[in-house]
Order: structure tokens, then C-alpha cells, then sequence
């Protein structure tokens, strides 16, 4: 991780569950961390508890990645205050349990869902591209994907989320492949974890029933793909806990 001391992270989804965990993994490692969500005061709020020289490299920056012109914003903001950015790790993800694909008027959120998983990954993705090319940087791109965009998984009203991170296991798989057309040395991973114990556990979830992953698990596996060399560039790493029956 020596290499990416004084570099510039973006995180999205950074109020929370892996985003929040993975926002004060890099601060620590050194990196200039810039975390991305709709409530940015609890971005702010991790820096409690933190060393001084760690918490000041926590930055926070209101985003709704479901709006293109809020994405535009937040990636302007980084470029205007530090520069560009070098690493980016797609967090920002949300399901809707309340509703099925056959619940009448559900299309407000299937649309969230396809918006925030699928699109406003894509749209994060592109910026920090220009910004990782316009400068030459070697940078690197996380997609942090699920268990459920590799297989289907038989739980009640995930309804258009499996979808989307099938998108996002063929989105990664693109970028990959443009990037090697481009002869870029950007990397590319995605890394898809099984249940993680987080706000997107619905209410009512028998989370006794279900053995489930912590946030920091998945910080691990963001920060051993972040860690190899610039020769290495690790695709796919899939992680479930022990006893997991999906």
C-alpha cells in the first residue's frame, strides 16, 4: 500500500456498513479519502476516535449517485480540492425488499435500484477515468459486486437486485477489456461478498438463521487487491462466510 501514500480514494456509499469501514482503511493506510453519500455529516463523524493525522485525511462531500449532475459535482469538488482521483471504490448500493418485479406500482424503486447499482457505477467509473487519464495515473477501480452477480440467490423480494449486480460482473468485465484496448494501466476489480452484516439487512431478516460477514472482512479483500504490485491486477475475489448456504 506504499505506493498509494498520499494519493487521492473516492468511496461511495461512505456513510455506512463497507463504505464507512472502507473510508477509514485507506485514511489509515494514508490516502486522501473523499467519501461520497447523501448523508455526508456521518462521513464527518468518522473521523471520531481516529488519530488527528488520520481523521484529516477524511474528507466528505454530499452525493447522490442516482443523479448525474450531484456526480459531476462531487468529482469537480475533488478535482478542485485535491487534484484528481486515483483510486475509486464503488460502494454505493441499495435493495428494495418491499416490493417484488410483480408488485403494482413499483417502478420508483426498481428504478433506485437499477440507478444506484448499475448506472450511478458506471457514471462514477467514467469520471474517475478522465480524471485517472487526463493525469496518467495508474489508478485502480473497485467494484464492490455480490455474491448475488454470480448466481441466483433464492431470498424473498430481492427482485431487481440480483440483476443488477449480474450488470455489475459484466460491467467490471468491460471496463476491463476497454481499459486493455486503451493500453491503460488502470486496474480493474471486483469483489463480491456473500451476506454482510449492514443497514441494507431488512427489517425481519433472520439474521440468527444466516452466518454473515462484518464490514471490515470485505475492507480486507478491497485493501489486498489495492496492495499488489502494479504487474498484478486481481479480477474477481468471491468471499463468503464459513457455513453460508447461498
Amino acid at each position: 500500500m506504499e505506493r498509494w501514500v498520499g494519493k487521492v480514494a473516492i468511496v461511495t456509499g461512505a456513510s455506512s456498513g463497507i463504505g464507512a469501514a472502507t473510508v477509514q482503511a485507506l485514511a489509515r493506510a494514508g490516502l486522501i479519502t473523499v467519501g461520497l453519500a447523501r448523508r455526508a455529516e456521518r462521513i464527518e463523524a468518522l473521523r471520531t476516535g481516529l488519530p488527528a493525522e488520520v481523521g484529516h485525511r477524511i474528507h466528505a462531500h454530499p452525493c447522490d449517485v442516482t443523479d448525474e449532475r450531484s456526480i459531476l459535482g462531487a468529482f469537480e469538488f475533488v478535482t478542485r480540492q485535491f487534484g484528481g482521483v486515483d483510486v475509486l471504490i464503488n460502494n454505493a448500493g441499495v435493495s428494495k425488499p418491499t416490493v417484488t418485479l410483480l408488485t403494482p406500482g413499483n417502478t420508483a424503486e426498481l428504478r433506485t435500484v437499477l440507478d444506484t447499482n448499475v448506472l450511478g457505477l458506471v457514471l462514477c467509473t467514467r469520471e474517475a477515468h478522465r480524471s485517472m487519464k487526463a493525469r496518467s495515473v495508474a489508478g485502480h477501480i473497485v467494484n464492490v459486486n455480490s455474491i448475488a452477480g454470480h448466481k441466483y440467490i433464492d431470498l424473498p423480494n430481492l427482485n431487481v437486485y440480483g440483476a443488477s449486480k449480474y450488470a455489475v460482473t459484466a460491467i467490471t468485465e468491460t471496463l476491463r477489456n476497454e481499459l486493455r484496448h486503451d493500453s491503460s494501466k488502470v486496474k480493474v476489480t471486483s469483489i463480491s461478498p456473500g451476506i454482510v452484516r449492514t443497514e441494507m439487512i431488512p427489517d425481519g431478516f433472520p439474521v440468527n438463521e444466516f452466518p454473515m460477514l462484518e464490514p471490515e472482512d470485505v475492507v480486507g479483500a478491497i485493501l489486498y487487491a489495492l496492495g499488489t504490485p502494479s504487474h498484478v491486477q486481481v479480477h474477481e475475489v468471491i468471499i463468503q462466510p464459513v457455513g453460508e448456504k447461498l
